[in-house]
């Protein structure tokens, strides 16, 4: 069921960012992939004429202002707390179009129908244009067979229960919509003003872009984590740790030197131009956030021929910010870490491009941290979801609207 929710449209004050310029950037190809920026000042006030330093870039009012219009942010909920999503939204830029993609169970208790109703409360209040929908929905289903897109769909005819599916059918209402940029913003976390700086990373991000192709990614300050002391900031999480080690390994077998250069591998606040999106393979699940990474490499980086010539004239961007809030997020457990490490691994070393001593290592490391179940060689290759640059989106909204319920 796919709700939409409409309001009026209130203009938003949009903060002012000062960020440094790119200090180290690696180039694959088409591709550059920029070293960690780091944010000065969340509100750096008016212009007041100055010159500024040629290593930091001022982001005006306006400039975030006209992004934030253009973008939605997708909010993939799978259950988490109503208290939460709340506190996400309240984050969100006011002229940024929400789009919460949920897989919350319906039964005993419709957790979807508690999602509807608080973001239409919420909404009430803050006069605010959303859209919401339950990836499981029949009518979604029918949509997408009509357009023939059905690389989501499982066996029994819906869509498949994963991270990536929810996302990837966010950028479908984006595009829907007439977005031209889509973000990504967790549904666990626990600080709104971190949620508010995300966005405002995305929009600096994509001001600072040379190309129409660009991709920008969150690295968090600090992930706190409670010790025994009290919180324990640490830089980096398990998983993050392990997943940007093996895309680094990656990059340097084919530059011949080693980098650090990626350290946002499995950063789920990331946003992307539409026009990049819709030329990508999603990794299905817990492994879509890398597999991005790799397949930018895969389809821009020049190794393998590619069909998207427009892209490798102009270049694709990836941009890497790191925030000043910490992440604060929900704790899911040592099996939901598991689960993230062997899709992340998996996604790398069923890749086209990745060589076998990589593929000896991320095996090696797996097995000596028991990943891997009893009996299983290999991490299991991910389904993957093709790219939706040639959905009719028109004949695919038309057939949404009269498959699923709408709501005023």
């Amino acid at each position: 069921m796919l709700i939409i929710i409409n309001n009026q449209n209130v203009f938003s004050n949009a903060t002012t960012m000062k960020l440094d310029l790119p200090r180290y950037t690696e180039r694959f190809g088409a591709t550059s992939l920029h070293g960690v920026q780091r944010v000065y000042e969340l509100d750096s006030g008016f212009d007041d004429g100055k010159s500024m330093s040629e290593t930091l870039m001022k982001v005006g009012n306006e400039q975030i202002s006209e992004i934030e219009r253009k973008m939605a942010i997708v909010i993939p909920i799978k259950g988490e707390r109503l208290r939460l999503l709340e506190g996400v939204l309240s984050g969100v830029p006011h002229d940024c179009l929400v789009i919460i993609v949920s897989n919350s169970p319906r039964q005993p208790v419709d957790r979807y129908m508690l999602e509807k109703d608080a973001l239409q409360q919420f909404n009430k209040f803050v006069g605010r244009n959303a859209l919401i929908l339950h990836q499981r929905d029949p009518g979604l289903s029918e949509a997408l067979n009509e357009v023939g897109y059905t690389s989501m769909l499982g066996p029994d005819g819906v869509v498949r229960s994963g991270k990536a599916e929810g996302m990837v059918l966010g950028m479908l209402l984006a595009k829907m919509a007439g977005k031209e940029y889509v973000g990504f913003i967790d549904a666990d976390n626990y600080v709104p003003g971190a949620v508010n700086e995300y966005v405002k990373i995305f929009a600096s991000g994509i001001a600072m872009s040379k190309t129409p192709y660009t991709m920008v990614r969150v690295s968090w300050i600090y992930k706190p984590k409670m010790s025994e002391t009290g919180l324990y900031f640490s830089k980096w999480g398990r998983v993050s740790e392990l997943t940007n080690q093996h895309l680094n390994s990656l990059i340097s077998y084919y530059t011949g030197f080693e980098t650090e250069v990626m350290r946002t591998g499995n950063s789920g606040e990331h946003c992307m131009s539409l026009k990049l999106a819709e030329l990508l393979t999603f990794s299905s699940g817990y492994s879509i956030e890398p597999y991005e990474i790799v397949n930018v490499l895969e389809e821009f980086g020049g190794i393998i021929p590619t069909s998207y010539q427009d892209a490798m004239d102009k270049g694709v961007e990836v941009m890497q910010v790191e925030t000043r809030n910490p992440h604060f997020h929900e704790d899911k457990g040592e099996d939901h870490l598991k689960e993230m490490v062997v899709a992340s691994m998996g996604s790398i070393y069923h890749s086209k491009i990745c060589p076998p001593k990589l593929r000896e290592k991320i095996l090696e490391s797996l097995r000596t941290r028991n990943m891997l179940e009893e009996g299983q060689q290999e991490p299991p290759a991910p389904v993957k979801i093709d790219p939706f640059k040639d959905i009719d989106i028109r004949q695919f909204a038309k057939v949404l609207s009269k498959a699923s319920t709408y709501a005023q």
